[in-house]
């Protein structure tokens, strides 16, 4: 019997998660990937070192690409991963090394750090703050991230001014909320990690622009009991971009067409009311989300799918939940109260009130699974394994189904 086999084939991969980082403008320009070992542990591995091994495994064979979008990817790193230098098996164009605030500044470390710059890695410093045991590494810094929820304003402000210059970039972590962003901002903060950018409720924009209203008529048209196809037909006609989208993904490898699709109609008629239904919904995100942070655009995508694939677990209407997970993000990227966004859609009551519910708390039918993907997706671990045993779902099943999730959001938006 080839039990090394089995065992090889039958060991868990570690769960990722990310967090965005952003720019003052809200773009993202890299994730910090969290993790968790396997599924017995709620909280992330006890084993810091074996569990970045295992996320380095698993990023070699999905691809950086994958989880992060092309963008940086920010990974833990102990002391003895340091030494060990087993970040060498990434990509240094697409890393950044992340050294942990119990890493001691000796002269091992400090050469390892020498070794990744050598190799054109950055290096960013976690948990930074003033009079930081770590000072002698800040020269070969790119990133120095400070906790903010730690400090005062005031303490952020010095280190931000003591630390940071043109080659080394101060970044505000744990920041979950406008006037934390705001307040940062103030301090002198270059980048931004957490998720302030997901609560449209103060933001600037109380009304939804009339380009923004044609994709949402759009989703009108195609949520009504009967779905009026000319009347589909006339309003992507009508928009220049859902054309090309639509043409461009008939006529995609991924389709297997015979021959040219040309026009709208000959779309709409080879994929059908159902097919048809399910590219508005994932071409009218993309397109109300590509002036926005792309990460919102890309997480309604995974939510969406990740919604779609648990639906026959727990009971539910795949097309009902594909909606909640993608709506569920539509305010942050039109930069409007999810009243406004819903108002108008003929969504069933459910799913209207979770919407509407999920942004002050409340709970309806559909909380724990709403609860569940957001939990997912921020990698909060102990919430993920009692909302996974509350739905009756397997927590390999939802690893599978995220990742599932996440690497089905790239290709679409490719």
């Amino acid at each position: 019997m080839n039990t090394q086999g089995q065992a090889a084939a039958t060991k868990p991969s570690p769960w990722l998660a990310r967090q965005p980082i952003l720019t003052r403008d809200e773009k993202v320009m890299g994730y910090e990937l969290l993790y968790r070992e396997d599924r017995e542990d709620n909280r992330g591995s006890s084993d810091p070192d074996s569990a970045t091994c295992s996320t380095i495994d698993t990023l070699n064979v999905i691809g950086l690409d994958a989880v992060c979008d092309g963008r940086l990817a920010f990974i833990d790193c102990t002391h003895q991963m340091l030494l060990k230098e087993l970040f060498l098996l990434l990509p240094p164009d697409k890393v950044v090394v992340e050294i942990q605030e119990t890493v001691p500044a000796e002269e091992g470390v400090i050469e390892a750090c020498r070794n990744l710059k050598k190799g054109n890695y950055r290096i960013a410093l976690d948990n930074f703050g003033l009079n930081d045991p770590r000072v002698l590494l800040v020269p070969y810094a790119d990133f120095v991230k400070v906790d903010i929820r730690k400090v005062s304003p005031e303490q952020s402000a010095a280190t931000v001014a003591k630390y940071a210059g043109s080659r080394c970039r101060m970044l505000a972590q744990r920041v979950e909320t406008r006037q934390e962003q705001i307040s940062s901002v103030n301090s002198g903060f270059a980048l931004f990690q957490g998720y302030f950018f997901r609560q449209p409720e103060r933001m600037r924009a109380r009304h939804i622009e009339a380009n923004q209203a044609n994709y949402l008529r759009l989703l009108q048209a195609v949520a009504a009991p009967e779905v009026d196809l000319a009347a589909v037909e006339n309003l992507i006609k009508h928009d220049a971009s859902l054309c090309y989208r639509l043409l461009r993904y008939l006529n995609s490898p991924l389709f297997h067409v015979s021959s040219p699709v040309q026009t709208v109609r000959q779309g709409m008629d080879l994929l059908g009311e159902r097919e048809l239904v399910r590219w508005i919904h994932v071409a009218t995100i993309l397109v109300l989300g590509q002036d926005k942070c792309s990460d919102l655009a890309l997480s309604s995508l995974v939510r969406a799918r990740f919604c779609e694939l648990i639906a026959p677990k727990v009971g539910r209407n795949k097309s009902d939940l594909f909606l909640v997970g993608m709506l569920s993000l539509m305010d942050a990227i039109l930069e409007v109260p999810m009243g406004v966004v819903v108002e108008g859609l003929a969504l069933d009551e459910d799913t209207k009130m979770e919407l509407l519910g999920a942004k002050k708390g409340s709970n309806t039918n559909l909380t724990p699974i709403y609860r569940l993907l957001v939990a997912r997706e921020a990698g909060e671990w102990e919430d993920v394994t009692a909302l996974a045993k509350m739905l009756n779902l397997s927590l390999p099943f939802v690893n599978r189904a995220y990742n599932e999730a996440m690497l089905w959001a790239r290709e679409v938006a490719g």
